[in-house]
């Protein structure tokens, strides 16, 4: 939707970004959603066409050569960040794909229904739940849940946002996260089944099977829908990093696209500069004695 100042760009309703990506489907093609750190990720990730961009805090550390998982730890603040590359880095330099802000829904420091006003009015489209503790498991999850910093507060976060008019589009790692979010209004479930393997800092042994995720990933799928059929289905982490590996998910379950961040952000770069690099360096002299 057009902004009514400069006649361009951002930002959406919740029902255009519905539509927008219905009229996806509705051409057989797959949703695809990319994470981006960076100004430059975001400028060639909508010229590739993709569907969705999806700002998280830990694109900051891929793309400064960091794991992804430093995202969830207490290295900076998550929300402040996301809202940063937003404003700086990517609202000013894509045209007309819907943004969408990683907003950590547990933070105790902020009214969350002010601080999602603040999205909105920054102009994004809608808002994903990361950090998510969803990813969290074991004693550290249960301490997180009884101290009031629990899943929950995602889940109330994309209430809230739903009322707001905002797309909500969020990660579950369970089917009765899934669940949860399905009752509280969330327009699109992405089945988190892993940090994504693969590249110079993927993980390598903490990761499922492909069996494994397409598995999850349907467990989601069937357990969401059964609160709301309209809900869009997506998949992400864990083996699933390349489009050969999107396309068995696709093929295996009901999920209707992907959602990549180290998967085309870091990946995409780490190989690109690599080959092109060589390329240069396989360069020679026309004389072997010129740089003497």
């Amino acid at each position: 939707m057009p902004n009514p100042w400069t006649n361009k760009g951002n930002p959406y309703t919740k029902q255009e970004v519905r539509d927008r990506l219905q009229t996806t489907l509705d051409q057989g093609k797959a949703i695809i959603a990319a994470g981006a750190g960076t100004g430059i990720s975001a400028k060639f990730i909508e010229k590739g066409g993709a569907d969705l961009i999806i700002i998280y805090n830990s694109g900051r550390f891929r793309m400064a050569g960091h794991g992804s998982t430093a995202g969830l730890m207490a290295y900076g603040d998550a929300n402040a960040e996301a809202m940063s590359i937003g404003e700086f880095e990517v609202l000013p330099v894509v045209e007309e794909i819907p943004v969408i802000c990683g907003v950590h829904g547990s933070d105790p420091r902020r009214r969350m229904w002010h601080h999602l006003l603040k999205v909105k009015e920054m102009g994004f489209s809608g808002v994903n739940n990361f950090p998510t503790h969803s990813i969290v498991d074991g004693q550290f999850r249960q301490v997180l849940e009884e101290t009031g910093m629990g899943f929950d507060k995602e889940v109330e976060m994309i209430r809230i946002a739903s009322k707001m008019d905002l797309f909500t589009i969020v990660y579950v790692a369970k089917p009765e996260e899934a669940v949860k979010m399905a009752e509280a209004g969330a327009d699109a479930i992405i089945a988190h089944v892993g940090t994504t393997v693969g590249g110079s800092i993927g993980v390598t042994g903490a990761s499922c099977t492909m069996d494994d995720a397409m598995e999850r990933t349907q467990q989601i799928i069937e357990a969401a829908r059964q609160i709301n059929p309209d809900i869009f289905f997506l998949t992400h982490g864990g083996p699933v990093n390349t489009p050969e590996d999107v396309r068995i998910v696709l093929d295996g379950t009901d999920a209707q696209g992907f959602v990549g961040a180290s998967s085309l952000e870091r990946m995409g770069v780490e190989k690109s500069l690599t080959d092109l690099t060589r390329q240069f360096k396989s360069l020679t002299l026309k004389n072997k004695n010129q740089g003497q």
